[in-house]
């Protein structure tokens, strides 16, 4: 299984940052990952609106370091 890893800091604190997780379904790969990650972001940005993505990765969910 493949993840969007959001590295995301806190809008009154930009030294405070921190890495999130986000599973993707079981068909996604890799190579698919990116067209699949920009709807997350509005998600994931709504549900924590304190928070700036400033970047993002996929990776494989099983990967415990991100």
């Amino acid at each position: 299984m493949i993840a969007i890893v959001i590295s995301a800091c806190l809008v009154g604190s930009p030294d405070v940052c921190r890495d999130h997780r986000i599973p993707l379904a079981q068909d996604v790969d890799l190579a698919h990952c990116a067209m699949f990650a920009p709807p997350h972001f509005v998600k994931w940005a709504e549900r924590y609106p304190n928070w700036k993505i400033v970047r993002w990765h996929c990776t494989n969910a099983s990967v415990e370091k991100i």
